[in-house]
């Protein structure tokens, strides 16, 4: 045993003050008084007539003599030498990402610890067995690494924020947390980096090599986990709700689970299914019922179940209904090239094409779209008409025009956002008037482009033929159409049916006159977020489950829409701890104790001497109280 601060054992002379102390012969006042029969201690401690008297045994001066020689040992710091993971400057990774929340660890008592708990006491272990020249960089390994600490020497800074951290439901970004560490390596000569993790880490053969030692210390003992690993919904137009699931057993044993369904909070129904070992149970389901709103699935173990499940993280799962999946269009034309591409390569829309000379079909579609023709009854719906042949109820057609001159688009309207004619050119075109309708985009002698809402129905009218015409041709007529589309079924403020991953962002794109966006959380927390763009990114989804997203204009909600978070992530449901990481070119095995650190004992010391002072202050105490359980006997003999 070695001290740090041999020169901290000096305060042991101290011991000569206190036992002088104990020498000193105290002066007493005398006092008349009429027996000392019961006096007989005191009288005893006036026989002497010196000042000093001879060191008798005294409880209370050994044990302040023991305290004494306790705190000198403790600010000493006494330590031995004991073998530690890693030396100098050390940067410590803590692996906080989901698959550390399995509970496939004890501790010394038996009772089940998470992985993470285990990492912390593992971190702790490396703190307690730091020489005075090592420092430590402690590192959080989340979906965003953070350091809980700087480089520091300081044992109960590092400890406490060891005891701080928690672990997440998200992926670790390990990319990010070892280029951080590689930045703390810069000018430094005794570097190593140690990563407490259970393997999944991912790919990481792209990683630059990490300078220095790189160790690597193994949590995690088991397997055995049943994981939700996907489910979704889908609902075509005229079509029943259809459900898609995916159990998978990532354990090296079959496992028995029941599946269990809930639709708006009410359970729809539970089944159970055996999953072969390593492999995949899909669910099919297209029993759901019309009109539900979100899905909740969960995985139980039966009573009889042989295999354990250790991560309960990955056995829920939420989904929100579709919107309704494509929008339907129907092109009647004679055959336009042009108007077919561009509904092909435009996204979220299904295009059905009818000929002129037919008969509309009796289902309904979102969008009727007529070129170069018009039926005899226009459809209850919305319209987009190219060339109008002649006048309807909704639109007066005049004479043809050729006089186009210079055009002018409407440059303070979403529907001709980049919208550009500079470069169109127009033969001929329909001298085309309705009362109800925006002039998007006007030549000299009439509209070009005209939209608008009339009787419960939105329509667009292109007045020209495209064949008269390089608009297909241009830039501008993608982005005229599909800011037409967007028009005719304006965008949600987020369309996600799928949902979302652990720590994804999720984008907003809220409507123009929006000016707060409320996102209310699984817990129910609420948080509002003004909208100072035209998107709002939004990425505290830390937790799975259902959140509500609603648009706000004045504190009046114009849209509200739920959206799930789920952990679906093969790489931390795959709990199998590693046995080697590969980093770079790297193959690193767990690490073994092959350097030597110090382990101190000053806090044992410590506590003794404070335990010591408890029993130094009870013992004084019941001295002082002896005296006065005598009174009582002095009244009666008095009396």
């Amino acid at each position: 045993m070695s001290f740090l601060t041999p020169l901290a054992l000096l305060t042991g002379l101290l011991a000569l003050p206190i036992i002088l102390l104990y020498m000193l012969r105290l002066r007493r006042r005398e006092v008349l008084v009429s027996s000392t029969f019961l006096w007989q201690q005191i009288i005893q401690d006036n026989e002497a007539n010196t000042p000093w008297q001879r060191l008798k045994r005294n409880l209370l001066l050994l044990l302040q003599l023991l305290i004494l020689a306790l705190l000198a040992f403790g600010l000493a710091r006494p330590y031995i030498i004991v073998p530690a993971v890693s030396t100098g400057e050390i940067v410590l990774l803590l692996d906080a990402s989901a698959s550390m929340n399995a509970t496939d660890t004890n501790n010394t008592a038996g009772a089940a610890l998470t992985r993470f708990d285990e990492a912390k006491r593992r971190a702790l272990e490396i703190i307690d067995t730091l020489s005075a020249g090592d420092t430590v960089t402690l590192i959080h390994v989340a979906d965003v690494p953070e350091v809980l600490t700087p480089s520091t020497n300081d044992p109960a800074a590092l400890r406490a924020a060891v005891e701080r951290a928690q672990p997440t439901h998200a992926r670790a970004d390990w990319d990010a947390a070892l280029t951080l560490a590689r930045s703390r390596a810069e000018g430094t000569d005794n570097f190593s980096t140690v990563i407490i993790s259970d393997g999944g880490l991912g790919e990481l053969g792209a990683l630059p090599e990490m300078p220095g030692e790189t160790r690597y210390v193994q949590i995690g003992s088991a397997n055995s986990n049943v994981a939700i690993t996907a489910l979704a919904t889908r609902a075509l137009p005229g079509e029943v709700p259809q459900l898609f699931a995916q159990i998978t057993n990532f354990g090296s044993t079959d496992a028995d689970v029941i599946f269990s369904l809930s639709v708006d909070g009410e359970l729809f129904t539970a089944n159970r299914y055996s999953v072969p070992a390593g492999e995949s149970t899909p669910l099919v389901s297209e029993a759901l019922p019309d009109g539900f709103a979100t899905l909740q699935a969960d995985l139980t173990l039966p009573t009889d179940a042989s295999t354990p499940d250790y991560l309960p993280d990955d056995n829920a799962a939420w989904a929100v209904a579709g919107e309704g999946g494509l929008k339907r269009a129907l092109l009647v034309t004679s055959g336009n090239l042009f108007l077919e591409q561009i509904l092909r390569s435009l996204p979220g829309w299904q295009t059905f094409k009818s000929a002129p000379d037919q008969a509309l079909p009796t289902q309904d579609f979102d969008l009727y779209i007529f070129d170069g023709t018009l039926p005899a009854i226009l459809p209850d719906a919305d319209l987009f008409i190219v060339d109008p042949p002649s006048s309807t109820p909704l639109f007066t057609v005049g004479a043809d025009n050729d006089d186009v001159g210079t055009v002018i688009v409407t440059r303070d309207d979403p529907r001709t956002t980049y919208v550009d004619f500079d470069a169109v050119n127009v033969l001929t075109y329909h001298d085309v008037s309705a009362d109800w309708a925006d002039i998007l985009v006007e030549a000299e002698g009439g509209p070009l482009v005209l939209a608008g809402e009339v009787e419960g129905r939105q329509v667009a009218i292109l007045t020209f033929d495209l064949h008269d015409s390089d608009l297909p041709l241009q830039i501008t007529w993608p982005i005229l159409m599909a800011n037409l589309l967007d028009w005719f079924t304006p965008q949600q403020a987020i369309s996600i049916p799928d949902g979302l991953s652990v720590a994804d962002s999720l984008v907003v794109r809220p409507p123009l006159t929006a000016d707060t966006i409320r996102i209310t959380g699984p817990d129910g927390a609420a948080r509002d977020i003004p909208i100072e763009r035209e998107t709002v990114v939004y990425a505290d989804t830390h937790t799975p489950g259902i959140y509500t997203l609603d648009v706000l204009e004045g504190g009046e909600v114009l849209q509200s829409a739920p959206f799930a978070v789920n952990l679906f992530d093969a790489n931390e449901s795959n709990i199998t701890p590693r046995d080697t990481l590969l980093i770079g070119n790297t193959t690193i095995t767990e690490a073994a104790r092959e350097e030597f650190g110090q382990r101190e004992f000053w806090p044992y010391a410590a506590l003794l001497a404070l335990l010591f002072l408890l029993i130094e202050w009870y013992v004084y105490h019941q001295r002082l109280r002896a005296p006065t359980m005598l009174r009582p006997v002095l009244r009666r003999r008095s009396a």
